[in-house]
C-alpha cells in the first residue's frame, strides 16, 4: 500500500468508493456517481486543499478529503471525509491516511486535526483508537428546510 497526495484524476476512484461505503443502512445515503464526484471535487477546489489517497496495486483504495482551516490561536486541519473501499477496512488504511495529516500538521507547526461524524457508526471508536477524542463543548447543530 502507498498514501501519497491526491491528485484530479482521482476523484472518479473516489465517488466509487464513497458510494460503496455510505449507500448502505448503516449510513443511509443515496448518492449517485455524479454527485459525489461533484462533492468531492468541492473540497479539491478548495484553496487550502489537504488529500491523500491510499493505493494498492496500482489502484485508489482510500481517500482522505481536508482543509487548513485558520482559528484564532493557530490553524488546524478538518478532515471533511475519509472512507476506505468496504473491503480493505479494518486493515491499517484509515489509520494510515490520518498518519499523513499528522505529518502535515507536524511540517506546517499547524494546532491539530478536527471532524465530525455520525456517533451510531463505528466511527467514533475508530478515530478515539487513534488519539481523537469527543469535544463535550461542541455542538453540531443543523435546521432542515
Amino acid at each position: 500500500m502507498n498514501i501519497r497526495s491526491m491528485n484530479i484524476g482521482d476523484i472518479p476512484a473516489c465517488a466509487d468508493i464513497m458510494c460503496s461505503v455510505y449507500n448502505n443502512e448503516l449510513w443511509m445515503c443515496r448518492w449517485t456517481k455524479e454527485t459525489a464526484e461533484q462533492y468531492l471535487l468541492d473540497f479539491f477546489g478548495g484553496r487550502k486543499f489537504v488529500g491523500y489517497v491510499a493505493e494498492e496495486n496500482g489502484g485508489v483504495i482510500a481517500a482522505l478529503f481536508a482543509h487548513e482551516k485558520v482559528w484564532w490561536n493557530n490553524s488546524e486541519v478538518f478532515v471533511e471525509e475519509m472512507f476506505v473501499t468496504p473491503q480493505k477496512q479494518g486493515k491499517g488504511i484509515g489509520t494510515a491516511l490520518l498518519g499523513a495529516v499528522e505529518e502535515y500538521v507536524g511540517q506546517k507547526g499547524l494546532a491539530g486535526i478536527t471532524l465530525s461524524t455520525n456517533k451510531y457508526a463505528p466511527a467514533p471508536e475508530f478515530y478515539k483508537k487513534n488519539g481523537f477524542s469527543v469535544c463535550e463543548h461542541v455542538i453540531f447543530m443543523a435546521k432542515e428546510m
